[in-house]
C-alpha cells in the first residue's frame, strides 16, 4: 500500500494495449497493469476490460487520496465530453463517451485526451524535454510522434499544448504522404496517410502483401498461423535480407518525408519519437539516416536547427501525461 498522497489513476488505451497506473505527484508509477486491448470484441466487452483495470487501480489506492482520473486514448476524442470520433484503432468505440461511462461510477473527476498529445506533454515536462533542460538546452517547441499500432502526435510550444478548436489537433498519422491511386487505404478510410505507410500494422500488412507474389530469397515467412510482423521485418533487414531491407528503406523514406512536412508546419527544435516501431527502427540503427534525410530536405538553414531524440519515458508517457492533465486541471479549480 502506498503512503503517497495526491494520487492519480491514469490509463493509456491504445490499439494493442491497455495500460493503467497509479501515479504520484513526481510522475512516478507506483502501481501498474497492462492487458491486451480486446480484438474483434464488441463495445461492451472492450469497455469492461478497460474498466476492470481502473477498478484494480482504485482497490490498490485504498484510503489514499486520489485527486482524479486521467485517460489517454488512441484517436480523435472530444476532451470536454469524452466522446470518441471515428477512432481508427478503437473503431468499435465510435460515439462512446468515457466520461459518461466512468466518471460517476468511480466518483472522481475525469480528464481525457489524445494519447500522443498527452505523451507530448509528459515528454516536454518530464522526458526528453527535461533531459535537454538538465543539459542547458531548453527546447521551445517539442514535436512528439508515436509510431506503434497506429501513428499519432502532439505539439508543445513554450509549455502550451496545441489542442485545436475541438481538442483534436496534431493527428499526424493522417497527413497525406502518398497521393497515388495505388496508395494503401488507411484505417481512417483515406489513402496514403502516414499511418498507412509506417505503422506497425502497415509494415506487417505490406510485407504480407509482397510475400504473396515474391519469388526471391527471403527469411520472411507468409505462414498464416504465424503472420509476419513489423519486428520480423526489422530483424530480417538487420541480417541483410533483401526484402526486409527494401521494406525498411520505404519506412525510413516515408517517415523522413512526414517529419520534413511537420518541421515546415511547426518549426520544432526538438522532435521526439516514441512507440514500438520507433524502438525497432532504433535497434536496426536507422534513426540517424532519418535525421540526415530530413536535414537534406528542409527548406532553410533555420529549419535544420532541431534535434531528433527517442522518447525518454517509454510506454509510460501517455499515462504520465494524463496524470499531468489531471493535476493541472484540478489545481486550476483552486
Amino acid at each position: 500500500m502506498s503512503q503517497h498522497l495526491g494520487l492519480v489513476v491514469a490509463m493509456d488505451w491504445g490499439g494493442t494495449w491497455i495500460r493503467t497506473s497509479v501515479i504520484d505527484g513526481c510522475g512516478a508509477l507506483l502501481w501498474n497493469i497492462k492487458i491486451p486491448t480486446p480484438q474483434h470484441a464488441d463495445k461492451r466487452d472492450m469497455l469492461n476490460a478497460a474498466e476492470n483495470t481502473l477498478t484494480e487501480a482504485f482497490k490498490w489506492c485504498g484510503t489514499d487520496s486520489v485527486i482524479g482520473m486521467g485517460i489517454a486514448v488512441a484517436g480523435p476524442i472530444d476532451t470536454e465530453t469524452g466522446i470518441f470520433y471515428t477512432p481508427p484503432s478503437l473503431a468499435n468505440l465510435d460515439g462512446v463517451s468515457l466520461k459518461h461511462e466512468w466518471e460517476s461510477k468511480f466518483g472522481y473527476p475525469m480528464y481525457i485526451g489524445n494519447d500522443a498529445t498527452l505523451a507530448a506533454l509528459a515528454e516536454y515536462h518530464l522526458g526528453a524535454g527535461f533531459s535537454e533542460r538538465t543539459l542547458g538546452r531548453s527546447a521551445l517547441t517539442l514535436l512528439y510522434i508515436t509510431i506503434s499500432t497506429g501513428v499519432g502526435g502532439g505539439l508543445v510550444d513554450r509549455g502550451n499544448v496545441l489542442m485545436g478548436a475541438h481538442g483534436m489537433a496534431a493527428e499526424i498519422g493522417h497527413i497525406k504522404i502518398d497521393s497515388s491511386e495505388s496508395a494503401p487505404i488507411c484505417n481512417c478510410g483515406g489513402r496514403g496517410c502516414l499511418e498507412s505507410l509506417i505503422s506497425g500494422t502497415a509494415i506487417a500488412g505490406h510485407a504480407r502483401t509482397i510475400l504473396k507474389s515474391y519469388d526471391g530469397k527471403t527469411t520472411l515467412s507468409n505462414d498464416l498461423l504465424e503472420p509476419v510482423t513489423a519486428k520480423d521485418v526489422f530483424i530480417s533487414a538487420s541480417h541483410g535480407d533483401v526484402l526486409g531491407q527494401l521494406i525498411l528503406n520505404e519506412v525510413v523514406s516515408n517517415l523522413s518525408l512526414g517529419i520534413t512536412n511537420l518541421i515546415h508546419s511547426f518549426n520544432p527544435d526538438l522532435v521526439v519519437l516514441g512507440g514500438g516501431v520507433t524502438s525497432g527502427l532504433s535497434e536496426v540503427g536507422v534513426l540517424d539516416s532519418v535525421y540526415q534525410i530530413v536535414l537534406s530536405s528542409v527548406m532553410s538553414e533555420r529549419h535544420k536547427h532541431f534535434k531528433l531524440m527517442e522518447a525518454g519515458l517509454g510506454d509510460a508517457s501517455g499515462m504520465i501525461g494524463a496524470s499531468l492533465l489531471v493535476r493541472a486541471s484540478e489545481s486550476g479549480k483552486t
